[in-house]
């Protein structure tokens, strides 16, 4: 069999997104995603219900996955899916879907750590995206994740810093909540960021050792500063929403870049790359590439659509162990807790 012709089918579930994609020598031929819109009455994400939605989702987004791509599943090399971490439900109804694939098809199976998979979308071939050259600093922010990861070569991957408690993307999103913002809160307080000034209000950087991350200080400073200053003037968020949000984006910003500086520092290395969904934040990308000028660094950011939780990012790992012959046992099964 020609290494010149391998078509990979990936499958993510880790959260509350159904999704799936066929990926042809690297390229991605099709990457469709089932966003749940039930979670947003709740304003976070309910187990119970995500895993109802991927058991309905998960046939139609497979066929749509390999219809787009123009091929048929008999042509697929091998299934890829997110083994974990993620919400345990969520997860096996990924994890058995693709295994009864490969299965019922007589391919191979490969299993994806999610984390992994974040940073490996780096790697998809797309026009005018740069791929991040080894060695080099991975920095992955998103709802559940914070971390910042040094990457030797696609499967020799070290955490040298992770959040102690909060994921970053879950800052955004509480902060959402006390001003009355809807759910995910992040776009909309990106958007309302760009309109206000980033000095209006000061939040306190909370103290953490090393390269490690804390959010959970600087939600409750926020709640505290809305109660206290809304106790005094009720319509204070209505008046200074716009400031209120760039000065929360500003601070986050600042934690998540300072600890890159430190770990470029550390480490030497001036090659960044970030990923996850908090990454398709324009103050972040703005900072990064401010970080070019003043730090030397050289930055990759990976295209819009392979950000988010997506399958695309599932398939090029999958691409990548297929070439090293890397697959798993039909004995597997899915880690809610798995490690980088």
């Amino acid at each position: 069999m020609s290494s010149q012709n391998i078509y990979i089918l990936g499958i993510e579930s880790s959260c509350d997104d159904t999704a799936a994609s066929v990926i042809h020598n690297g390229k991605i031929l099709s990457n469709i995603i089932a966003s749940q819109k039930i979670h947003e009455e709740y304003g976070g994400v309910v187990p119970e219900l995500a895993s109802r939605a991927h058991q309905q989702n998960i046939v139609p987004v497979v066929n749509q996955a390999i219809k787009q791509a123009n091929i048929t599943k008999e042509q697929l090399h091998a299934i890829a899916f997110t083994r974990g971490p993620g919400l345990m439900g969520s997860l096996l109804v990924g994890t058995s879907f693709a295994k009864s694939l490969a299965m019922g098809l007589n391919i191979p199976l490969i299993d994806v750590n999610h984390m992994q998979a974040h940073i490996l979308a780096h790697f998809i071939d797309e026009k005018g995206f740069n791929k991040p050259p080894f060695p080099f600093l991975a920095m992955t922010i998103s709802g559940g994740h914070t971390q910042i990861v040094e990457v030797s070569n696609h499967f020799d991957m070290k955490v040298i810093g992770e959040t102690i408690d909060d994921a970053v993307g879950e800052a955004y999103d509480k902060s959402g909540k006390v001003l009355g913002l809807g759910y995910p809160a992040g776009p909309e307080i990106d958007k309302r960021a760009q309109l206000g000034n980033p000095k209006a209000f000061k939040f306190t950087k909370p103290k953490v050792d090393g390269l490690n991350f804390s959010f959970s200080g600087l939600k409750t400073a926020i709640l505290y500063f809305i109660q206290k200053e809304t106790k005094a003037n009720p319509n204070f968020i209505k008046e200074n929403i716009n400031d209120i949000c760039a000065s929360i984006q500003y601070t986050i910003i600042g934690i998540l870049i300072d600890k890159l500086k430190l770990a470029s520092k550390q480490t030497g290395i001036k090659h960044i790359a970030i990923g996850g969904g908090v990454s398709a934040n324009s103050g972040i990308r703005q900072a990064l590439k401010a970080g070019e000028n003043k730090f030397g660094w050289t930055t990759y950011v990976p295209k819009f659509e392979f950000t988010t939780d997506n399958a695309a990012m599932i398939a090029i790992v999958g691409y990548l162990k297929y070439l090293e012959n890397n697959f798993s046992e039909q004995n597997i099964t899915a880690s809610a807790r798995l490690k980088i």
